[in-house]
């Protein structure tokens, strides 16, 4: 199995209105053992080159574990960010020796 990253993306325009964590709670618990890292929310942000176009900005990431891209990507095609005009970046995870 590999790790792959989710890095979950809004319209730069997003502003949250009440949200619903029990939605990502739910979607978090059925993602099982392959949720790796639940990972971590991004308050703010700021980029330095061409990240993802100016149209959206990241707002969390998590790390999954998948046996390929195409496992990966069907892992994340229910996420709750999808339903607010987002999206999630999908990216294997290198290993790197010492790390």
């Amino acid at each position: 199995m590999a790790k792959y990253v989710f890095s979950f993306r809004v319209p730069s325009d997003y502003r949250p209105n009440g949200g619903t964590p029990a939605e990502w709670q739910a979607w978090f618990g059925r993602l099982g053992p392959a949720l790796m890292d639940i990972g971590h929310a991004v308050t703010d942000y700021a980029s330095l080159g061409e990240v993802g176009g100016s149209d959206s900005r990241m707002i969390a990431y998590s790390v999954v574990s998948a046996e390929d891209m195409d496992s990966a990507l069907a892992l994340a095609k229910d996420c709750p960010v999808m339903r607010v005009g987002g999206g999630v970046e999908v990216g294997p995870v290198m290993e790197v020796a010492g790390s």
